[in-house]
């Protein structure tokens, strides 16, 4: 089978094509052929050796993707030869509160990712997206999706009315800002140009903000919502905790997603405390919140934001262009020939 994987050390440039041998499903588990896949920044971060250095090389990167099940290992049930399937992020994660194993395996780590024709799946790690989504759409649920439905709904328990704040144009502020507008909640945004700001206007923000043109963000969110913001979807890391908590209510939340500013910078934690503000770290979620997304999805219809589809030959320059910020939504991967949506 052909893969891209990290290999002799980590760099965009050992990220190379390899022909591996075609993986054999064990008892419990699943042969999946890859249709689509997409990038998250997490995966740049990988494979540049950010986000973990101590990982074992070779890797095959990336975390999202969909594909058809092509083989059933022995004991298997309840999957069909043919049938569409996302394989979640922390395979053994599926409900509750997450293990150290959870945490620790996880695909695009320490497990295989998807960036690879052919990926073998636990059975308990297999989740069916809705059938009115196309492959690409699809292969932007397991962690993108997740991640922007967790915090929302899961811990931050958005309701009609609330005011939730995202930062950015990147793929869980974009879903984020769709599934807020779904529950009723209006929304400003962060973004650094005009162009971009009409694009996130487009897609249902409220309200948007260039931190480009105005550093202090934070105290202009609080005003425009008239005390703060119930909810940050914080993308930013070390480098925008600090406005978002001006930005957020008493007793609101702040769900710690991303790093893309940083991990570490001195904070003032007073704002914590006499506020009362909760910061929730969130690690994407378990399979039951994935199939709880699903089937909200399939009912209202969510239309992921692709922004562009690389050939699996380019994978490399999908990485770069992520690294350019330049995107609007996800970047994909092709990896062979794609369904059409069940309608």
């Amino acid at each position: 089978m052909l893969c891209f994987q990290v290999e002799g050390a980590f760099g965009l440039e050992n990220l190379r094509e390899r022909e591996l041998p075609e993986p054999v499903p064990g008892p419990g588990q699943v042969l999946v052929q890859v249709r689509a896949a997409s990038l998250n920044f997490r995966d740049l971060l990988m494979v540049r050796g950010h986000y973990d250095p101590r990982l074992p090389l070779p890797l095959i990167p990336l975390s999202d993707g969909v594909g058809r099940v092509v083989a059933l290992g022995p004991g298997v049930e309840g999957y069909d030869i043919g049938e569409r399937v996302c394989p979640t992020f922390s395979p053994t994660w599926i409900a509750g509160a997450p293990g150290p194993s959870a945490l620790r395996l996880t695909r695009g780590g320490l497990v295989s990712g998807m960036l690879a024709e052919l990926v073998v799946v636990d059975q308990h790690a297999l989740v069916r997206p809705p059938p009115y989504l196309d492959d690409f759409q699809a292969a932007t649920l397991p962690c993108a999706a997740l991640t922007a439905w967790s915090a929302l709904v899961t811990h931050g328990n958005v309701k009609a009315g609330d005011t939730v704040l995202t930062l950015g144009s990147g793929g869980v502020s974009i879903f984020a800002i769709q599934l807020a507008r779904l529950l009723g909640a209006r929304v400003v945004a962060t973004t650094s140009g005009q162009e971009k700001a009409k694009r996130l206007r487009r897609l249902g923000a409220d309200h948007v903000i260039l931190y480009t043109r105005d550093q202090q963000w934070g105290r202009t969110v609080r005003d425009w919502s008239d005390g703060g913001v119930d909810l940050v979807v914080e993308v930013g890391g070390a480098g925008t905790l600090a406005q978002s908590l001006k930005a957020v209510a008493p007793g609101g939340t702040v769900a710690m997603i991303g790093v893309l500013s940083g991990v570490s910078r001195p904070i003032n934690l007073l704002p914590v405390l006499m506020n009362q503000v909760r910061v929730q770290g969130v690690f994407v979620g378990h399979r039951q919140a994935f199939r709880d997304m699903c089937r909200a999805l399939d009912h209202h219809r969510l239309i992921p934001v692709i922004d562009r589809i690389f050939p699996l030959n380019n994978a490399p320059e999908a990485f770069r262009y992520m690294a350019s910020g330049a995107h609007i939504g996800k970047i994909c991967i092709d990896m062979g020939k794609q369904s059409t949506p069940e309608i």
